[in-house]
């Protein structure tokens, strides 16, 4: 009896074991599959790029000589994010924090005119902890509104937002571009996303893991789409181990984004140019090189769309080789 008792707990165990690891199989399987295929010569570059710049551009750290520089690397890059916050809990932006930014707004647009320049805003989202921003507050969406009208009316082309984790459906945030639009008038409004569901049931299973969404449905995405001039999805730290996987997650992302991103908005896809993921895995599998691949097979599925481009992160990480992978293979593949 205790010999069947044993067969039988172990047959479960076996059971238990098996589903996840089918599971995991499976979805490999699927974004190994999204990655097959050779992309069209057209799908490329567009010249709708963006580049993720960090704090050191507005804190006093960085010069007209640096401007320089990376004038020499842009390429098709159309728009850049600098980090000028962070905000405080309550959602206040301290001029102390972008000391430098009325002389990089002048080196830049002497030197680089045809490039915009937003001025990147965010915070961790959490209404449970103080010490986080509550996106719910209407007085702490009051004062994030003023900081980035306050950067409109330093120079800045447009204010580029970056709150995590947002929950799905969260009204919160929309209400946020609502209000920063009203304030800001036409100029350039974008946000950095989280990913798109990419199955049924990603959600569930990574809140379980991790304790807090990571994707938005593709009906929030929508939402969220429609009230900005730019979505940059962040499709890095996607936890998959192998290149091959990240191309075809990348490839996936790409293609449900280009299913309910409105064709007046720009999308941008985030190439990951940095090497300390949050999986150390990521580091292998992910790579400038790999998103450009993903975002040309989804493109190449989907059919020429002009206002389609990738967007680098970070300037103070990216190594020769990221730009590199860069121009070779998005902007001038072959």
């Amino acid at each position: 009896m205790l010999a069947l008792t044993t067969r039988g707990v172990l047959k479960w165990i076996a059971i238990i074991v098996a589903v996840p690891v089918t599971l995991v199989l499976l979805a490999a399987t699927v974004l190994r599959l999204d990655f097959a295929g050779t992309p069209a010569e057209w799908a490329k570059s567009t010249g709708n790029d963006a580049l993720w710049l960090g704090h050191a551009w507005v804190d006093g750290r960085r010069t007209a000589a640096d401007v320089d520089a990376l004038a020499t690397r842009l390429g098709s890059i159309k728009d850049v994010y600098v980090h000028s916050g962070p905000l405080t809990a309550n959602g206040t932006l301290r001029p102390e924090k972008y000391p430098n930014a009325t002389n990089l707004l002048s080196w830049w647009k002497e030197r680089l005119p045809g490039v915009r320049i937003s001025a990147w805003l965010g915070q961790t989202v959490n209404a449970k902890d103080g010490g986080h921003l509550n996106l719910s507050d209407q007085a702490t969406r009051a004062r994030i509104v003023q900081g980035a009208k306050t950067l409109i009316d330093l120079g800045f082309d447009g204010i580029h937002y970056d709150f995590e984790p947002v929950p799905d459906g969260d009204p919160a945030y929309p209400a946020l571009m609502r209000e920063t639009r009203q304030a800001i008038g036409q100029k350039v409004l974008s946000v950095a996303t989280q990913q798109i569901e990419p199955a049924f049931g990603a959600q569930w299973a990574f809140q379980l893991v991790a304790g807090h969404g990571k994707y938005w449905s593709p009906e929030y995405f929508r939402e969220m789409a429609e009230l900005s001039d730019q979505v940059a999805i962040m499709t890095y730290d996607s936890w998959t181990p192998l290149q091959s996987l990240y191309g075809g997650y990348v490839a996936r992302q790409t293609a449900m984004a280009l299913e309910v991103v409105p064709d007046d908005t720009t999308l941008l896809i985030g190439a990951p140019a940095y090497h300390d993921h949050m999986a150390g895995v990521s580091d292998y599998a992910e790579s400038v090189e790999m998103a450009a691949e993903g975002a040309r097979l989804a493109l190449t599925q989907h059919g020429p769309r002009q206002n389609l481009g990738l967007a680098l992160y970070v300037d103070f990480a990216a190594t020769e080789q990221d730009w590199r992978e860069y121009h070779e293979y998005w902007v001038r593949p072959g």
